[in-house]
């Protein structure tokens, strides 16, 4: 017989868990503690379950009823009451975390997932300490005013070139929220002209021979840590980027062949490069080895070996040399190889191009032009070497 509300409020606890059924399964379970909760029992592809529908007095007789109803309404149609309730719970779960800062963290967290360089995802997370203006924003609600406030804020301290960065993750995060429904639009793509637009800043780079000379010979003469000195030796021979450098392992040299072998994740292409190895950077790596070798980082940290070596290590040791910021940087000894390479006349530019691991900005040339000139390159290396010799000991 159905229950009446009166019956409903008389109920009292005892000492164990009692029930008292109203109508179509549904019943009201009343503890020793006085509690009561309203459940609805039903079958479920040949399975008894039961679903919780509130408690009482919050959900009176009433709403019981009627929550009874539209589960078994939800049973006609061929659903589980109860495992639509657990994805309506993970929905709720997922769309909680909706603020522009909890978005950009599952973002970033792809991109880990995906395998990308930790360079770039420490960037990113960077890039997003920047934006903390909005971070607890809901990432539907922010308009193109509030990205910009937030932009105009790094500008206003100079660092323009960090604003467009910013605008740029920001933009991929809106975009990731549009593609996982937490997001309708992309505000930042009306910002584009915004921004002050950065200056062009090019490394630092010493260009002329004899200039180049005097480095190589302040670099031999450089009184500081040993590994740093040979980083700095290296460095301009093998014309890579300072944290494909810096962050080599000793797995990746083989020096019977003479080459180094870099994979594709620490790569800025993402596309395994491999370097020729002249007579002189065996030499250096020789003298190297019984100091860092014959496993882990060829350049590890000063203060541990689980390391490598700080980015700013070798431009600190610049400065320490006497050469200003604007004089030469790590980075610029690639601009510094490519350019003398280049008015040497000597080489096949796409040649030089391959020993700086740079992409082909033609894409369908690059997808027809495949070939690493390897030959060509393992001679090119060599003979820069042994000009680097020529303008160390003032003979060029």
């Amino acid at each position: 017989m159905p229950l009446k509300d009166v019956e409903v409020r008389a109920l009292k606890g005892r000492d164990r868990v009692y029930k008292r059924a109203d109508d179509r399964g549904l019943y009201i379970e009343v503890h020793p503690s006085g509690s009561k909760l309203w459940r609805l029992k039903y079958r479920h592809l040949g399975k008894d379950k039961r679903i919780a529908l509130g408690r009482y007095p919050e959900v009176g007789l009433a709403d019981a009823r009627r929550k009874s109803d539209e589960a078994r309404r939800k049973l006609r149609e061929g659903a589980d009451p109860v495992a639509d309730r657990k994805r309506e719970k993970l929905l709720a779960l997922y769309n909680a975390a909706n603020t522009f800062g909890d978005v950009a963290k599952e973002y970033i967290d792809k991109m880990v997932a995906e395998g990308r360089a930790e360079t770039t995802t420490t960037k990113a997370n960077w890039l997003l300490e920047q934006l903390a203006p909005i971070a607890r924003q809901p990432v539907a609600d922010l308009k193109p005013v509030d990205v910009l406030a937030a932009l105009k804020r790094i500008e206003a301290k100079g660092k323009h070139e960090t604003a467009r960065r910013s605008r740029s993750f920001a933009s991929r995060v809106f975009r990731y929220a549009v593609a996982t429904g937490r997001g309708e639009t992309d505000p930042t793509s009306v910002l584009r002209g915004a921004l002050v637009t950065p200056k062009v800043k090019h490394h630092s780079a010493i260009l002329d021979g004899g200039a180049v000379g005097e480095l190589l010979r302040s670099i031999d003469a450089y009184s500081g840590h040993l590994i740093t000195r040979l980083a700095m030796q290296i460095a301009p021979h093998v014309m890579a980027r300072p944290g494909e450098l810096r962050q080599a392992l000793w797995s990746e040299f083989d020096l019977e062949a003479a080459v180094w072998k870099i994979p594709a994740e620490r790569m800025k292409m993402r596309r395994p490069h491999s370097v020729p190895l002249s007579s002189q950077v065996q030499a250096y790596l020789a003298e190297l080895r019984p100091l860092t070798g014959p496993e882990g980082y060829v350049f590890p940290a000063f203060h541990t070996s689980r390391r490598p070596l700080s980015e700013n290590t070798i431009n600190q040791a610049f400065r320490r040399m006497g050469y200003a910021v604007g004089e030469v940087t790590a980075h610029g000894l690639r601009t510094t190889a490519s350019t003398l390479l280049n008015e040497s006349g000597k080489w096949n530019p796409d040649a030089i191009e391959r020993s700086l691991a740079h992409a082909d900005g033609d894409l369908i040339r690059s997808i027809y032009n495949r070939g690493t000139y390897w030959d060509e390159r393992v001679s090119m290396h060599q003979w820069w070497s042994n000009f680097l010799d020529s303008l160390r000991t003032g003979s060029s």
